[in-house]
C-alpha cells in the first residue's frame, strides 16, 4: 500500500480509539453520574447521532469541494474543541450540547477518510476500504477496552484521554497528508474499463445499495440493544454476552487473511460481495430464531461478524467505483451518514416491536430486512454502464 494510505490508517485507528473511549460509557455516565433518566439518555444519544449524520454530509461535500487532507483537519479539530469542553464541564446540560458537536466532528471525518483511501491508492480496488475497515475496528477493540479501565479511575479523565488520542490523529493527518493530492492525476481509460455513472444513474444505485446498508445496520445494532436485554432474559450472564463481542472484534482482525482468499476465489465483483454479505445477515439473523444458549448466539454471532466483513468495507468500495468525478465525497458521506441513521433509529424501531409484539417477531422481521437488502444490491446496478469482461477480470485482480 502507498505510504499515504498507512498514515491515514493508523490516523483513523487513532480516531476510532478515541471515540470508543467514549461511546460504550456515555448511558452510564448520564445515568449514573448526572442522574438523568434514561429516556434523557437515550435522547441524548440520538442528538450525538444526529449530529454525525449532519457531519458525514457535510464531510464528504467538502471533500469535493476543498480536499480531504483540510477536511480531516477541520473535523479533528472541531472534534478537539467539543472535547476540550468536555473536560472542562462535563456537568448538566453541557454534556449533551458538546456530545453533539463530538457527533459532528468525527462525522466530518469518516466520509472524508473513505474517499481518501480511494484517492490515494485507486488501483487497490476494495483493498483500501478492507484496510480502512481492519484499522478503525482494531481502534474500537482498543478504545473499549482502555475506556472502561480508565473511567475505573475517573470519568474526567477519560475525556482528557479521548482529547489527546484526537490530538494524536490530527498530528498524524499533518505529518502524513499535508502533501498528498486529492486525487490522483487524470489517466487514460484503458481498453475494457467501465466508464464513470452519469449522476441519474448512479443516484439510483447510491439510493438502493444505501438502502440495503441502512437497514442491515438497522439490524445489527440490535445485537447491543434489543438482543441484549433478550440475552439477560434467557439466563445468559452479562460476561458471555461480553464475550460474544470478544469473538466479533477477534474475527475481524484474525481471520482477515483466511476471508480476503475467499473473496478473491469465490467473490470476484463488489455486487457479488455485496449479495452473498447481506444474504449471510439473513441468515446469521434466521439462526437466533432458536436460539437459547450462548453457544447458539455465539454461532449466530459468528455468522454476523462475517456478514459483516464481507459487506461494511464493499459497500463503500463499490461507490467509490461508480460515483461521479467530483462526487465521491459527497456520495461516501451518504453512505456514513446512512450507517449512522440505522444505528440511530434501529434501537427505537426494535424497541418498540420487541416490547409490543415479542422479540420472535423482531428477530424474523430483522432477517427480512437483510432480504431486502439482498433484493437491493441485485438492482442497484441496473442503471449503471455495464463493465466488460475484461474490465470485471482486472477488478479481480486488484482484489
Amino acid at each position: 500500500m502507498p505510504r499515504a494510505l498507512w498514515w491515514l490508517l493508523v490516523g483513523m485507528a487513532l480516531n476510532v480509539t478515541g471515540a470508543s473511549f467514549l461511546w460504550p460509557l456515555n448511558t452510564i455516565y448520564l445515568h449514573e453520574q448526572l442522574g438523568q433518566p434514561l429516556a434523557v439518555a437515550g435522547v441524548v444519544l440520538m442528538l450525538n447521532s444526529g449530529g454525525s449524520v449532519i457531519g458525514s454530509l457535510a464531510g464528504g461535500f467538502l471533500f469535493d469541494r476543498i480536499g480531504g487532507f483540510r477536511v480531516l483537519l477541520a473535523g479533528a479539530v472541531l472534534t478537539m474543541a467539543a472535547l476540550g469542553g468536555l473536560s472542562v464541564w462535563h456537568g448538566w446540560p453541557h454534556y449533551a450540547v458538546f456530545l453533539a458537536f463530538v457527533g459532528v466532528g468525527s462525522g466530518v471525518v469518516f466520509p472524508a477518510a473513505s474517499a481518501y483511501a480511494g484517492a490515494i491508492w485507486p488501483e487497490g480496488g476494495r483493498r483500501a476500504f478492507n484496510a480502512l475497515y481492519v484499522a478503525q475496528n482494531i481502534g474500537v477493540a482498543v478504545g473499549s477496552a482502555l475506556g472502561g479501565l480508565v473511567a475505573s479511575y475517573s470519568f474526567s479523565l477519560v475525556f482528557f484521554a479521548n482529547l489527546l488520542l484526537y490530538a494524536a490523529f490530527l498530528f498524524t493527518v499533518v505529518a502524513g497528508l499535508r502533501r498528498v493530492p486529492l486525487l490522483p492525476p487524470p489517466r487514460k481509460k484503458r481498453s475494457g474499463e467501465a466508464e464513470r455513472a452519469p449522476s441519474r444513474s448512479a443516484g439510483w444505485a447510491l439510493a438502493l445499495l444505501c438502502a440495503g446498508y441502512g437497514l442491515c445496520w438497522l439490524s445489527y445494532v440490535q445485537w447491543s440493544t434489543t438482543i441484549a436485554a433478550y440475552t439477560r432474559e434467557l439466563g445468559i450472564p452479562v460476561g458471555q454476552y461480553s464475550l460474544l463481542w470478544t469473538i466479533n472484534g477477534a474475527l475481524i482482525v484474525l481471520a482477515q487473511p483466511l476471508l480476503s482468499a475467499v473473496i478473491r476465489r469465490f467473490m470476484p465483483t463488489l455486487k457479488r460481495q455485496i449479495v452473498i454479505g447481506f444474504f449471510i445477515f439473513a441468515v446469521s439473523f434466521a439462526m437466533l430464531l432458536g436460539a437459547h444458549s450462548f453457544a447458539e448466539f455465539a454461532a449466530s454471532m459468528i455468522v454476523l461478524t462475517i456478514a459483516e466483513m464481507i459487506v461494511w468495507p464493499a459497500i463503500p468500495a463499490a461507490v467509490n467505483e461508480w460515483a461521479p468525478p467530483g462526487k465521491a465525497g459527497f456520495y461516501q458521506g451518504i453512505v456514513n451518514g446512512t450507517a449512522t441513521a440505522g444505528r440511530m433509529i434501529g434501537p427505537v424501531i426494535g424497541g418498540s416491536v420487541a416490547d409490543l409484539f415479542g422479540m420472535k417477531l423482531l428477530i424474523m422481521m430483522l432477517a427480512l430486512f437483510a432480504l431486502l437488502a439482498v433484493l437491493a444490491a441485485l438492482l442497484h446496478d441496473r442503471r449503471l454502464p455495464k463493465r466488460t469482461e475484461n474490465a470485471d477480470e482486472k477488478t479481480a485482480a486488484s482484489v
